[in-house]
């Protein structure tokens, strides 16, 4: 069974924002008391949050999908909704979240840090929230904005301080669990570490982590083998330790053409050219071991690298090492530049920014895109007449009616408010007057709906009289 993961494919969804409630007011004596409705509860975010005791990104693997709580819906009495709670997600120290197309998005490296994968939708206003001087009792409420839904995918690169890399059953394994506390697999058949193995290393007052990389062979920056899987685990790594086997069984390989294999693997998969190596010649207590490595240690450091005689097995020569190490880990981190505060940037929109834009397409469609108009559709029951005219007063007084008008939009024009895949569409017809005053009764807008039959009647027998009047006018009965 699979117990270490260290790619995986996500997809999250943050709570739905909750509906406002449209709601008046009523006790005995007080039929009208006035708009009472609550404002819907803000959906939970799903967050991802770097954790210590978390190595893996198993669980995710068996578990991809994630939502978080949704908003729960205002309520009459001017109640508002609970907002939903925020999905806290755990995953490890070194978790690169990368969307699809495989741009980063955020690279989460020491405790407590945290990314907002998905942005959860904001609450309804209920109708007291919407009411004003011009609109006393409002008959509709807006509704709750739906959760971001993302698909990210998560990579786990391994934060540690020295990287051994080298042939499979080079002996890497046993080195780390001798300079460390780690027990890994360790066996005398290839590929026996199929997971990445960290240890902690201490020397003198340095302390320092190793990692285990599985074994490289020709070809792994391609995908042969374990290479291409676990070579993102180097990337962290300050320094390279080149494991290398002087007591191989087979003929065709010796440690100065493996150390070649193995830079050429490395400089084929990239960004590791400026890191410091050491050369490590393991199994030194065997005597053909031993006589092979003063062979080519003359060679290897003729080529600038500093070379190390151990055995794991026997314990020689690991003292040095571990000291040398701890050297150059701390003239690495030396090195680094000193983390800054985290500065707040602050971008103030321009003066002349309308917050959208209105472009003509090829069939003749006006489009509208902007944050304002996109959130405001969302929001509007299309159900509610005069939900809908409070839709239009707000467009208009952004301007949307008059850069419509200016690119040459005229009454009866297609218009599509969003983008392509989810607009919302209509036939356009400018607005002459606009405003609270031109609402009847609750939840109607005549500009959105023919008249009454019962209001039409009054209106036919208002204008008769109005005209009979109009004919006794300057009639004189007692003329003769």
């Amino acid at each position: 069974m699979t117990t270490f993961v260290d790619r995986v494919e996500l997809h999250v969804a943050a709570g739905n924002g909750g509906h406002g409630c449209a709601s008046v007011h009523r006790e005995k004596f007080k039929p009208l008391g006035g708009p009472d409705g609550g404002n819907g509860g803000r959906g939970g975010d799903v967050i991802l949050t770097v954790d210590q005791s978390v190595t893996t990104l198993l669980e995710y693997h068996h578990s991809p999908h994630r939502k978080a709580t949704n908003g729960k819906p205002g309520e009459g009495g001017n109640r508002s909704g609970k907002d939903g709670e925020d999905l806290v997600l755990a995953v490890p120290d070194g978790t690169v979240v990368l969307d699809k197309q495989g741009n980063v998005l955020a690279d989460l490296v020491g405790h407590g840090t945290s990314f907002v994968a998905a942005q959860g939708g904001r609450g309804g206003l209920g109708n007291a929230a919407l009411a004003s001087a011009r609109r006393k009792a409002p008959g509709f409420a807006l509704l709750g904005e739906p959760g971001d839904l993302q698909d990210i995918v998560l990579e786990l690169k391994t934060v540690a301080d020295v990287a051994l890399v080298g042939y499979p059953s080079a002996g890497k394994s046993s080195l780390i669990s001798v300079l460390s506390a780690a027990k890994p697999k360790i066996a005398d058949y290839p590929f026996t570490t199929l997971v990445p193995n960290l240890g902690v290393v201490t020397a003198g007052s340095t302390v320092y982590t190793v990692a285990d990389v599985p074994g490289l062979i020709p070809g792994a920056s391609q995908g042969r083998g374990l290479g291409l899987e676990f070579l993102r685990h180097v990337e962290r790594c300050s320094v390279l330790v080149h494991v290398l086997d002087t007591a191989t069984l087979e003929s065709d390989r010796d440690p100065v053409s493996d150390l070649d294999v193995i830079e050429e693997e490395l400089r084929q998969y990239g960004g590791l050219g400026n890191r410091p190596r050491i050369v490590v010649l393991n199994k030194t207590d065997v005597p053909d071991g031993k006589d092979l490595a003063e062979m080519v240690r003359p060679d290897l450091e003729a080529r600038g690298y500093r070379v190390f005689e151990v055995s794991a097995v026997a314990h020689i020569g690991l003292k040095e090492l571990s000291y040398a190490l701890a050297d150059l880990v701390a003239k690495a981190r030396a090195a680094r530049p000193k983390e800054e505060a985290t500065r707040i940037v602050i971008r103030p929109k321009a003066v002349d920014d309308a917050g959208f834009s209105v472009t003509r397409e090829d069939d003749g469609l006006f489009r509208v895109r902007g944050e304002k108009p996109e959130r405001w559709v969302r929001q509007t029951d299309f159900n509610n007449d005069e939900a809908v005219g409070y839709l239009a007063d707000r467009l208009n007084r952004l301007g949307v009616e008059g850069a419509l008008m200016k690119a040459g939009a005229r009454g009866g024009d297609g218009v599509a408010i969003g983008p392509e895949d989810n607009a919302v569409v209509f036939d356009w017809e400018p607005s002459v007057t606009a405003g609270a005053e031109m609402l009847g009764r609750r939840g109607e807008d005549h500009r959105f709906e023919a008249p009454r039959p019962a209001a039409q009647r009054r209106r036919n027998r208002q204008a008769e009289w109005d005209e009979a009047e109009q004919g006794y006018e300057g009639f004189d009965p007692f003329a003769s």
